[in-house]
């Protein structure tokens, strides 16, 4: 209902007053009713009905206001009290109309006694009988009876009196003429100004159900695109529509339409009335801006609607045909409405399609791919999966473009946005292993280096396998190089103990025992040891150990039969080994849930290859046991963190254990198709583009439920971030390393010892 203002009901007073004073003129000679009996209608009664409906009480009645309208109303019947000379007719209708008033008063001193009581269920009495008095005790209920009283009793005798204060009540009580005489003038006021303010520029050509809208414009480039038009339907409400783009048809080009909201009948009048049956009008903005606060409609949203859902779209992957690519790109995110929530997908992917639409023609255009990401949780600061699909052509709106503030959790972000992708769970990383798979130098390894530093800011202890001799330098300040270095001498000295030495038990020829001891006592002294020390690198290519793979034999030479057994080389496979055993072994002691150590083999392809890319063939042997390590190695706390650049040349047994994936950019089918199992196939199709420090980020140590592409922090801001809230350990100016006893330097002589 449209209330009037306070200036208007003044208005309309003065109108109904005016109105009042004519039919008194025309009723009894004067502008003025007589005073006495045959003016109590006009004076006591009309009045007060008229002041108090529009100055006092124009929208609900409180009881003093019921008080202040009764006490008036029964008064003025007591002054034109004639008992003595009524009939018995006029004296039951005086006390019917005085009961009245007496009653209403009686409950309003009521109401008001009550609800000052202190017991609630007084109070709630009250209550009811203010419900009661807001009907009865209305100006129009309490002198209306009293105004009829005055016709019987005094102008029952004159038709003519009675006929114009009978046209005088239904004008002014009854539907107050000065009320519609208002609000016709505001009607006409704001449909002028609203005709000013909308101009029709279309036609309903056709629908494409469900809320596709086809215009024909009246005249060429009068409707814009990507504008929020109202069209109104005779056969359905009215409605607003975004214009998306245009489409050829066999009748020339027409403009695509969506629509948005669906207006409720009569809610725009004025709008209605200015624009003609199955037309299309363009609203001014500010006049639109009021209608879209109405509807709920974000109107700054029509900027960056590039598409509407296509078909095929299911619960995890969106397809939808583009109306807008400027802007449109790999890795952006888009959001649709799905059951009132906001729902956001990830473009993987995009082609080009085409339609025959009539006679021959065809319809071009571009059709997107994404996958859902989920519904972002501000609380907790993730997405979370919806299980829903879109409806089909619905709205699909481009993510605003944001810069990314790191944060020290956030491991990365969606590209172009200030979503944050996190770590899931530290020890989720390490125990159910980790692979990051790419080509070479898209950020694998700073990927990889960022980790480790999460890892060991957890008091995860981390046994690096590099051949690549970049750990030591990137995470310097948790590598106390020192100490590191003496502890390298002692696993050298032990590849050249025995090096040229047979035995008879194959087992011990060779320097191999003597460095599979040495790497036992420095990985057991690193693990079980509370020093401060978290990070041990490993150069696999480094220790060059000899083994004896047989038992020895009888050979010739120089004429004369001799024993020995042949020496080989350990490879870089079989170091990989040694260290990977020799850690289960130590922590195999003690079962753990969480994560203790994390392996790590950089340059994964060299250290543990697939059965068919080993160079010798005692590495076949090699990378089984390493892959028993891994497999055995979760219930013990350990795990590991693996990175290649050559996904098919990499043992799939330790591959396969991998739960958490970063897939950066790649080209090989195989690698390609075994990421496809784990990303799925969409995410997996478009690895080849994949950016620099961008990877599909999926699995258990995933805060996202679904596989994501996402920008990878820089090293810098990674640092900056980060480090604010943990530092690094501080080692001791000088680490003392134990020496064997017979490295021990002998006493030198004293000559000074007394015989």
């Amino acid at each position: 209902m449209n209330r009037l203002s306070q200036k208007e009901r003044v208005v309309s007073l003065g109108i109904d007053l005016l109105l009042l004073l004519i039919i008194c003129a025309i009723a009894f000679g004067n502008i003025y009713p007589p005073v006495g009996d045959s003016g109590f209608w006009f004076y006591a009664a009309l009045l007060s009905v008229l002041v108090g409906s529009k100055i006092v009480t124009p929208f609900y009645v409180k009881p003093v206001d019921a008080i202040s309208y009764s006490v008036p109303a029964f008064v003025s019947l007591m002054l034109v009290n004639s008992w003595a000379t009524w009939s018995i007719e006029t004296k039951v209708a005086f006390f019917a109309v005085s009961f009245l008033s007496a009653s209403v008063l009686v409950f309003a001193l009521l109401a008001v006694i009550l609800n000052n009581w202190g017991d609630e269920k007084i109070q709630e009495v009250s209550n009811k009988i203010r419900i009661f008095l807001e009907v009865f005790a209305k100006p129009q209920v309490i002198y209306t009876p009293i105004i009829i009283f005055a016709m019987y009793s005094y102008h029952i005798g004159k038709p003519n009196e009675l006929i114009l204060i009978s046209i005088a009540m239904l004008l002014t009580v009854a539907m107050s003429a000065g009320d519609v005489v208002v609000k016709t003038f505001n009607r006409i006021r704001k449909t002028t100004k609203i005709g000013q303010r909308v101009s029709s520029v279309a036609e309903i050509a056709a629908y494409q159900q469900p809320n596709i809208i086809l215009l024909r414009q009246v005249k060429d480039n009068d409707l814009p695109l990507k504008k929020i038009v109202y069209v109104k339907d005779k056969h359905s409400n009215s409605k607003l529509a975004l214009t998306l783009d245009l489409v050829g048809r066999d009748n020339g080009v027409l403009t695509r339409s969506v629509e948005i909201a669906s207006l409720q009948a009569g809610k725009y009048k004025e709008l209605e009335s200015v624009v003609a049956n199955d037309s299309v009008a363009v609203i001014e903005d500010e006049y639109l801006q009021e209608i879209c606060a109405s509807e709920n409609i974000d109107l700054t949203q029509r900027d960056s609607v590039v598409g509407i859902v296509a078909p095929d779209s299911s619960i995890e992957r969106l397809f939808f045909e583009v109306v807008d690519n400027s802007n449109v790109e790999e890795g952006r995110l888009v959001t649709v409405i799905v059951q009132n929530q906001k729902v956001l997908y990830q473009i993987v992917g995009g082609l080009t399609k085409e339609e025959v639409v009539h006679q021959k023609n065809t319809y071009g255009y571009l059709r997107a791919q994404a996958q859902q990401v989920g519904i972002w949780n501000e609380d907790r600061r993730k997405f979370t999966q919806f299980s829903w699909l879109p409806n089909i052509n619905e709205p699909v709106y481009l993510e605003a473009q944001e810069n990314y503030a790191i944060e020290p959790d956030t491991v990365g972000h969606f590209p172009n946005s200030n979503y944050q992708v996190k770590i899931g769970n530290i020890n989720h990383l390490v125990t159910h292993n980790t692979a990051i798979l790419g080509i070479l130098g898209v950020g694998k390894s700073m990927l990889a280096i960022e980790l480790l530093e999460r890892m060991m800011s957890e008091g995860i202890k981390v046994v690096c396998l590099d051949l690549t001799d970049q750990y030591s330098s990137e995470l310097s300040d948790y590598y106390n190089a020192p100490y590191e270095e003496a502890c390298l001498q002692r696993l050298r000295a032990a590849t050249d103990q025995d090096r040229d030495e047979w035995q008879e038990n194959p087992e011990q020829g060779g320097s191999l025992p003597n460095l599979k001891n040495a790497f036992f006592e420095d990985l057991n002294g690193f693990i079980n040891n509370a020093d401060g020390h978290l990070l041990k690198i490993y150069n696999p290519a480094e220790f060059v150990a000899t083994r004896q793979d047989r038992a020895p034999g009888s050979f010739q030479a120089a004429g004369q039969w001799q024993r020995g057994a042949a020496l080989f080389s350990v490879t870089p496979v079989e170091i990989t080994k040694i260290v990977s055993e020799a850690v289960l072994d130590i922590l195999s002691a003690e079962m753990s849930d969480n994560a203790k150590v994390c392996l790590v083999y950089e340059e994964a392809h060299s250290l543990v290859p697939e059965w068919n890319s080993v160079v010798a063939e005692g590495d076949k042997h090699a990378t089984s046991g390493t892959a028993r390590a891994i497999l055995q190695g979760r219930k013990f706390g350990l795990g590991c963190l693996l990175i290649t650049q050559r996904t098919a040349n990499v043992t799939k047994t330790i591959l396969n254990q991998c739960n958490t994936i970063f897939a950066m950019r790649t080209f090989d089918d195989t690698g390609k198709d075994f990421l496809g199992n784990y990303i799925g196939k969409d995410y997996a199709q478009s690895l080849s583009s994949v950016k620099e420090r961008h990877a599909v980020f999926f699995g258990r140590g995933s805060s996202c439920e679904n596989p994501v592409l996402m920008k990878v922090n820089n090293r810098d801001d990674f640092l900056r971030s980060y480090r604010e809230e943990h530092h690094p350990p501080e080692f001791p100016q000088a680490d003392a390393i134990p020496v064997p006893e017979e490295q021990q330097p002998e006493p030198a002589f004293d000559d000074d010892v007394p015989f």
